[in-house]
């Protein structure tokens, strides 16, 4: 009988290595290895044609004497103005949505349908729109204000705040149903005992709902964060070379340039790391924030 059971475990641990081993060598493969062969290429200079050439921290002193690099960061981090923004738009939609009448399922759809639409089909759709010539905003303006809109993505001044819409427009639904299932979370006792001790709708929102909801704030403040830090792809689309004066790159984008544009691969690696440090070092003081606001159950 030992030798049956032990016959078992064998054919156990054999079936455990053969499930466990395509995502241990995917990880290997796609994961550990670039990680590693980029920290090595980053005190390297190299343009994936050439030997590489052992440069040591130079490609990291001339990233922080590139104004590019500082101004596509406060590009990226101006971006996350859009954050709060759409914290409060998708609270008040959540709070909207979170009722029961006809036809609520719908509508739900539609508000989270830009989540789930292709990037780059959304960011040429948004094209269109914001064009200065043909465009559907620019033509409403003139059509119901009389007011002739400006180069949305053509002026310096208004190519980040065209990106915040953007943002905005296709990422409200994903917070919207967060706040929607954090609405749904909430015991109807609290709001019970308010209304019991007169409490007004303004009162039940600030002292129950917004509270009784920080884990979900802290959630999408951090993802938020990430992805604004992470921001590519509308860029490459709508901001066209990063935008006129450069005002539409992002951290990223940079990135990007430097790796495929110039094929600088040693020194996009680099800025690479620099990005890595800056995002780790912004979500560990979320994290460690959080105490002081965050509401624990």
């Amino acid at each position: 009988m030992k030798t049956k059971f032990a016959g078992y475990r064998k054919k156990e641990l054999a079936w455990l290595y053969l499930f466990v081993a395509p995502p241990v060598l995917g990880f290997l493969l796609f994961g550990l290895v670039p990680i590693l062969f980029s920290i090595y290429i980053s005190f390297q200079k190299w343009d994936m044609l050439s030997e590489p050439q052992w440069t040591g921290f130079d490609n990291y002193r001339e990233l922080f004497r590139d104004e590019k690099v500082f101004k596509s960061l406060f590009n990226t981090v101006y971006l996350m103005i859009g954050i709060p923004i759409g914290m409060a738009i998708s609270l008040i939609l959540a709070i909207l949505m979170n009722r029961q009448i006809k036809g609520i399922s719908f509508m739900r759809t539609i508000y989270y349908l830009p989540v789930i639409s292709p990037i780059i089909a959304v960011s040429l759709l948004w094209q269109w729109i914001l064009n200065q010539d043909y465009g559907l905003l620019n033509n409403l303006l003139w059509d119901w204000f009389g007011i002739q809109g400006p180069n949305w993505l053509g002026k310096p001044e208004w190519v980040k705040p065209s990106l915040i819409l953007i943002g905005l427009w296709s990422g409200i639904g994903s917070t919207m149903v967060l706040y929607l299932a954090g609405l749904q979370s909430i015991s109807s006792s609290y709001y019970e005992a308010a209304e019991i001790d007169g409490a007004s709708a303004w009162k039940k929102l600030t002292k129950i709902t917004v509270p009784l909801l920080t884990p979900i704030h802290f959630f999408v403040i951090v993802m938020g964060v990430i992805g604004a830090f992470q921001s590519f792809s509308q860029i490459y689309v709508l901001a066209v070379d990063g935008g006129p004066e450069y005002s539409g790159a992002t951290i990223v984008y940079y990135i990007f340039e430097h790796a495929f544009k110039y094929f600088n691969m040693g020194y996009a690696s680099a800025a690479a790391w620099v990005l890595g440090i800056i995002i780790f070092i912004v979500t560990l003081i979320q994290f460690k924030l959080s105490d002081k606001w965050v509401y624990q159950d």
